[in-house]
């Protein structure tokens, strides 16, 4: 038997290379370059179509468009971010940290659709079916139609989609799935992209009689989150998808990276319970419900996930720096936003807070890291090192600038009408901010100084700041 040859490819681009070099010569990537064995006579390419399998030409005016359309799944925010459900023939990548919950949204998602009177099949290649069963039981009855293959060999998972003939199929998880072909354990890159082409060519090929399944497969994810394996594997697949979450909070985000069917960025926010995941239609009361607005450094502002605008808690707190230099610590805010803004601060604005140690964060478990939130977050630092309270009906948003001004962001109609609808009545906003009827009212700034002073004042006219809070080592308000 010919002994397979050696090649190094790349798991950030695909490239090949017959030695290994420290930097990939086709995308530049370092130490990206991985061994992979080659049976001779391969050429590491997809087979042709059999003959008749391709269809000829045809005017696009002439096919069918309902092969188009998607297909709802009954999960209301997973319907939402695939802009109505998943298409048949479609391949879905979904992947997220270990524990947030993919593999519970996933079955619920199956079994809704089996509620539907589909067919659907859960391929477990990391659970015994005893195990999904008594998962499955906590997340409510189960449907007929819903059926589990546990076993991690994709030629029993291919028998079994061209057998049943399944309406949607899961696979948990893509990285465990073997080729008894392929060379290397499973999880390695020839594996991986050896169980890739052909759960693919499975969902966009089915068998003569038989529907296009949806395929929705479960990726690994790095220690940096992000997708295990090369990135030729976003490229195989139509839609990518990011299910986001902190596990000591309740709130998951599910966002599309990457739609071929839709508008990508768009969110679906869920709620993690003890019976499964329930859909977040408002989520004003989860994010703001516990806010403390007479404590000094809370600013709230609304930020957009996709086309979706959510008001969201930026937290600040100030204290008596400790020997050592001051620590600048951020939580579900950018670090380096934070830097910024508290340099704009000292610089522009006056505010001391060289010997302050500071600490920010986004409550709630979302992480707020758009431009937009960069005057929210200089107001709660403001209002923190000042000890004054901010007022509890005001929002703010804007991109903060070096010099110290307030830019315009995208959405700021969206932004306010939202402000509006769950009760605050007024808006630090950039200076061109239209007004927008119904949502709150536009108090427009042109600089950081001046949203401060503005912020600070209509705080002390309300007199919402306890007496005696103002501590000595910070200013007790900006200049304008």
């Amino acid at each position: 038997m010919a002994r397979p040859t050696v090649t190094h490819r790349c798991t950030d681009c695909g490239g090949t290379t017959p030695r290994w070099v420290g930097r990939c010569p086709e995308c530049g990537a370092w130490n990206s370059l991985v061994e992979e064995a080659v049976r001779p006579g391969g050429t590491g390419r997809r087979p042709a179509d059999p003959p008749g399998a391709a269809s000829a030409p045809v005017p696009l005016g002439t096919v069918d468009a309902e092969g188009g359309r998607p297909r709802p799944t009954g999960v209301g925010e997973v319907d939402r971010v695939l802009a109505g459900g998943l298409l048949p023939g479609s391949v879905t990548l979904i992947y997220g940290e270990p524990g947030v919950g993919k593999s519970t949204l996933l079955l619920q998602v199956l079994s809704s659709v089996a509620a539907l009177g589909c067919v659907v099949l859960l391929v477990s290649a990391e659970e015994a079916a005893a195990q999904v069963r008594a998962r499955a039981e906590r997340l409510g009855p189960l449907p007929a139609g819903l059926l589990v293959s546990a076993t991690a060999d994709v030629d029993t998972v291919e028998e079994a989609v061209r057998g049943l003939g399944p309406d949607l199929v899961v696979v948990d998880s893509v990285q465990t799935v073997a080729d008894r072909q392929a060379s290397g354990p499973p999880g390695s890159l020839s594996q991986v992209r050896a169980v890739m082409d052909r759960l693919v060519r499975l969902a966009k090929d089915p068998a003569p009689g038989h529907p296009a399944p949806a395929m929705v497969l479960v990726g690994h994810v790095t220690k940096e989150g992000a997708i295990a394996g090369p990135r030729a594997l976003e490229h195989l697949v139509d839609t990518v998808l990011s299910f986001e979450g902190d596990r000591h909070h309740a709130l998951r985000l599910l966002r599309a990276v990457k739609h071929r069917f839709g508008p990508t960025g768009e969110v679906g926010l869920f709620e993690m319970g003890e019976t499964g995941l329930k859909d977040v239609a408002d989520p004003g009361l989860l994010l703001l419900g516990d806010r403390r607005h007479e404590v000094p450094g809370s600013a709230v502002t609304p930020v957009l996930q996709g086309r979706r605008p959510l008001l969201v808690e930026i937290q600040a707190l100030a204290c008596v720096g400790a020997p050592g230099g001051p620590r600048r610590t951020a939580l579900g805010v950018d670090a380096r936003r934070l830097a910024t803004v508290v340099a704009v601060l000292e610089a522009r604005v006056g505010v001391e807070l060289g010997a302050v140690e500071l600490f920010a964060s986004a409550a709630g478990g979302i992480r707020s890291t758009e431009p937009a939130a960069d005057l929210a977050l200089a107001l709660a630092v403001a209002s923190a090192a000042a000890g004054v309270a901010l007022p509890r009906d005001l929002v703010s948003f804007g991109e903060v600038g070096l010099a110290g001004e307030v830019r315009q962001v995208a959405g700021a109609e969206r932004r306010l009408s939202e402000a509006g609808r769950l009760g605050f009545s007024r808006a630090l906003v950039p200076a061109a901010t239209p007004d927008v009827p119904g949502g709150a009212v536009a108090v427009r700034v042109r600089t950081v100084g001046e949203a401060v002073a503005a912020a600070l004042r209509l705080a002390r006219e309300e007199k919402t700041a306890p007496a005696g809070t103002i501590p000595p080592w910070s200013t007790a308000a900006a200049r304008p």
